[in-house]
């Protein structure tokens, strides 16, 4: 099952391309609810199995010095929090240090051995390509997660020769159907979900990172904005809210062995 979606030029069909499990990568906690909560919303509320998992701690993030003993642990109390706000549970961490993120074959290994054991039909993660409109969608970190998992999803998780220690643990090779990517230049999304009916939801999982986005006001109206332009590009009727992505098929009906 998925969310109502208006494609543009998308390989993705939601009438017919089945989702019922997805694996969400990010790299601070808070990225996923900006780039993807609505979307998660309407797929937890159908039935969707949602994971995520959050590559870094955070440890770099607020702007309180008083507070820089306990960050990890708020980030990832206000994480918790906002998962649950839209249906989700289930929470891994790499622990990687924020700011230092890299797509180095630890990294990877982890990125592989998670995908592997929950074998998601999606695997939803930050873009690796740099945008220039808007730069601080790009913090290196989150272009490291896109980096990282997108090596990741192909060869390596099809892959039963690429971390043998994993396939000896018993993590067999998996086919991942989709990538889709958030967060990235907007000539790269081809796919748009209609998030009207989730907005609340998302907004209220935002609102959690208090510890990150102080001025509130300001952050509501411009995820607001964000929303309704993704609509308007993709040719939804006025008042429409939507989340934009790349999404690539992995593996289709067209894919073939090794191509």
């Amino acid at each position: 099952m998925t969310p109502p979606a208006v494609a543009a030029q998308s390989p993705f069909n939601p009438a017919t391309d089945r989702v019922g499990r997805v694996l969400c990568f990010a790299a601070h906690p808070d990225d996923i609810d900006f780039g993807a909560a609505g979307t998660i919303a309407a797929w937890t509320a159908a039935g969707v199995q949602v994971s995520y998992c959050i590559m870094t701690d955070g440890d770099a993030g607020g702007f309180d010095p008083a507070h820089r003993a306990e960050i990890i642990a708020l980030r990832a109390s206000e994480q918790r929090r906002a998962a649950e706000l839209v249906g989700v549970t289930d929470i891994y961490y790499l622990h990687e240090r924020d700011g230092y993120l890299e797509p180095t074959h630890e990294v990877m290994k982890g990125v592989v051995k998670l995908i592997r054991e929950i074998r998601p039909d999606v695997v939803l993660a930050m873009h690796p390509e740099r945008n220039w409109k808007r730069l601080q969608k790009s913090h290196p970190d989150h272009l490291a997660v896109g980096e990282a998992v997108t090596r990741a999803v192909y060869p390596a998780v099809e892959n039963p020769f690429a971390y043998p220690e994993l396939a000896a643990a018993g993590l067999a090779a998996y086919k991942l159907p989709w990538l889709w990517l958030y967060a990235g230049p907007e000539e790269r999304e081809n796919h748009f979900v209609d998030v009207t009916d989730h907005v609340p939801a998302k907004l209220d999982a935002i609102h959690v990172h208090v510890s990150q986005h102080p001025d509130v006001k300001a952050m509501e109206a411009a995820v607001r904005s964000g929303m309704t332009a993704n609509a308007r590009r993709a040719g939804m009727a006025e008042g429409r809210s939507a989340e934009a992505f790349h999404v690539v098929a992995v593996n289709d009906q067209g894919t073939i062995a090794g191509f």
